[in-house]
């Protein structure tokens, strides 16, 4: 035996993915990125008394357009949390907060709205991480975005980069080197505009997807900050937007 080689990890030669899943826009277009890329995808939806639990349906008709057999949907209590406008009832959803003819730049402590979800990404992805340890699955992919989004901070490629060691570093098949885990954020740097022509052009299902915070009667509401990002970015790439919004 060489005593000299070094064995690579197990899951280098295993194409399988756990892509985080809501049903929205970005989440669908990265999980049509996985699967073009080649790789089994494990879908992982998270239901956890959001306000915006519609969601879960169009996430379920996605898995069934993918033709997809092993989507996951695990239940959570956030209400329990409290602190945020998505999981507390009591707190409203900001309407109209982002300037529709500027580009958002957030990031300072004060520009995180109070739809921001205590923690959310570290959860999920520590969920993600246990799944794809189960099954042996090296990547994990997730539709974290740093250039047109709300302000959260857990969306920066500094803590997805220090979510990735910290992964590699706490679970037993990564330091018995068996397997290598990658977190794959492939929307961090792309406008809504060109994460809409990239969804477009791979054929993801722009139709079935469902981006709003605050939906009225099963539609969009067209004012909270996820609708007014998803509506300029349409309009900024001139592709038809399918998204069904309430009539005020």
């Amino acid at each position: 035996m060489n005593k000299n080689k070094i064995d690579k990890p197990k899951n280098m030669d295993n194409k399988r993915a756990v892509v985080l899943f809501s049903g929205g826009l970005d989440s669908t277009t990265v999980l049509k990125i996985a699967i073009e890329e080649g790789f089994e995808v494990i879908p992982l939806t998270f239901f956890y008394n959001q306000r915006h639990k519609a969601e879960i349906e169009h996430a379920k008709e996605i898995v069934k357009f993918f033709n997809l057999k092993n989507h996951a949907i695990l239940n959570l209590d956030f209400g329990q949390i409290k602190g945020s406008a998505l999981v507390d009832l009591s707190v409203d959803v900001p309407k109209n907060r982002i300037n529709k003819n500027k580009r958002e730049k957030s990031g300072s402590a004060n520009d995180i709205p109070v739809t921001y979800v205590p923690a959310r990404n570290t959860i999920f992805l520590s969920y993600a991480l246990a799944v794809a340890e189960v099954n042996l699955a090296g990547d994990i992919f997730i539709g974290a975005n740093y250039i047109d989004y709300s302000g959260y901070p857990d969306c920066r490629p500094d803590y997805l980069k220090a979510f990735e060691k910290m992964a590699n570093l706490a679970t037993r098949a990564s330091v018995t080197g068996e397997i290598n885990f990658k977190i794959n954020a492939p929307l961090l740097k792309l406008t809504k505009k060109d994460i809409i022509i990239k969804a477009f052009d791979i054929g993801a299902p722009l139709e079935l997807t469902h981006s709003c915070y605050d939906p009225i009667e099963g539609l969009a509401c067209g004012v909270c900050d996820s609708c007014i990002l998803r509506r300029r970015g349409f309009e900024e790439a001139a592709i038809k937007d399918p998204t069904k919004y309430y009539k005020r």
